[in-house]
């Protein structure tokens, strides 16, 4: 069963949408400006996994309002997205943006589903094994 684990906020300005959530609602909000994109922090959370160390808690994220992406999006942790996205459109909903990945955390992507709603997709990353370097398994 998919958990949600992420919301994202778009904004037409991302300063004032800042520090608008940093004052109404005492949010903390890391501008990315490498990517575009701001991580907001709503729940403590571990600073060696960027997770929430509450459970059922969810932190997210602020990026440009642009596309599609034009209301505030949930995202579901999946264990393959791209069957997800399969069923999705077997279903009758369509791809938005397409698997995508975040080097070392993990893959997103975006979907509408049959009522227009865009939702996200989030995959988290394989664990490193064992013995076993970017070039692949050692021996």
């Amino acid at each position: 069963m998919g958990g949600v684990v992420h919301f994202e906020i778009p904004a037409d300005d991302q300063e004032r949408a800042r520090n608008f959530y940093k004052q109404a609602l005492g949010w903390r909000i890391d501008p990315m400006p490498e990517m575009d994109y701001n991580v907001v922090i709503t729940t403590p959370m571990d600073e060696q996994t960027g997770r929430p160390t509450e459970p059922g808690a969810i932190n997210g994220g602020m990026m440009a309002r642009e596309g599609e992406l034009t209301n505030p999006v949930i995202t579901v942790d999946v264990d393959d997205i791209d069957t997800t996205l399969k069923t999705v459109e077997q279903l009758g909903g369509s791809v938005i943006a397409p698997k995508s990945a975040i080097p070392g955390m993990g893959s997103f992507a975006y979907f509408k589903d049959t009522e227009g709603n865009i939702l996200g997709l989030w995959e988290n990353q394989p664990p490193e094994q064992p013995g076993a370097d970017a070039a692949g398994p050692v021996g």
